[in-house]
């Protein structure tokens, strides 16, 4: 079995000065952190299983900060952003949240706010990613159901009785009641609030538009 990524810092800074600074303050911490100068270097060497954040310049040659920020959205690179600059206005911090920044901080930066906000993203990650091998382990155990199985399951999350299902179905009662108990062992759950919590899960981590 492959060790789970370990959290890192990805700071992308065009200064070579600050990119010394905030590697040598995040590593007392004990956080690893990865460098670069530029957003096509990152780019080039992300691995798309990283885990941790990306802490950004927003003011950069060739590529600025924001639009970094856009291709890795449109990409579907899921790192938290934490955005910086020496230029702040309201304008720049609207459209870094709008396209997905966790936090903004303006230069010079208060080292024990920076420590924080590098914190709180990398969390977020990590629940976020941990929320996402839930649902993708609910949707394997869902894609092992029946036909049958998936209608039970379907009238079970519409809060319908045996009984209803039966009618609704063609079927009897007591072979609602065996599908109904082949559902839950296959899915590994001894209760309707696990099994509605399966299903949830699956739903959302499969996105906008599933069944």
């Amino acid at each position: 079995m492959s060790r789970p990524a370990e959290p890192t810092v990805y700071l992308v800074d065009d200064d070579a000065g600050v990119r010394d600074a905030l590697g040598f303050l995040l590593g007392t911490v004990g956080l690893p952190v990865r460098a670069f100068a530029d957003g096509r270097a990152f780019r080039e060497q992300l691995d798309p299983g990283a885990v941790g954040c990306l802490l950004l310049d927003i003011r950069m040659p060739h590529v600025s900060g924001l639009q970094l920020q856009e291709q890795l959205r449109v990409a579907g690179v899921d790192l938290p952003v934490v955005i910086l600059t020496g230029h702040g206005n309201v304008d720049l911090c609207r459209r870094a949240f709008r396209q997905g920044a966790v936090d903004f901080l303006e230069k010079p930066v208060d080292e024990t706010t920076l420590l924080e906000a590098v914190q709180r993203a990398i969390h977020l990650h990590l629940s976020r990613r941990e929320q996402r091998g839930a649902g993708e382990q609910a949707r394997a155990r869902l894609a092992r159901l029946t036909d049958r199985e998936r209608e039970v399951l379907a009238g079970l999350m519409d809060g319908q009785t045996s009984k209803q299902s039966a009618r609704v179905l063609g079927i009897s009662a007591r072979t609602v009641e065996t599908h109904r108990a082949s559902l839950c062992e296959k899915l590994g759950v001894r209760s309707l609030a696990e099994l509605m919590r399966t299903y949830l899960s699956a739903v959302d981590s499969a996105g906008p538009g599933s069944p």
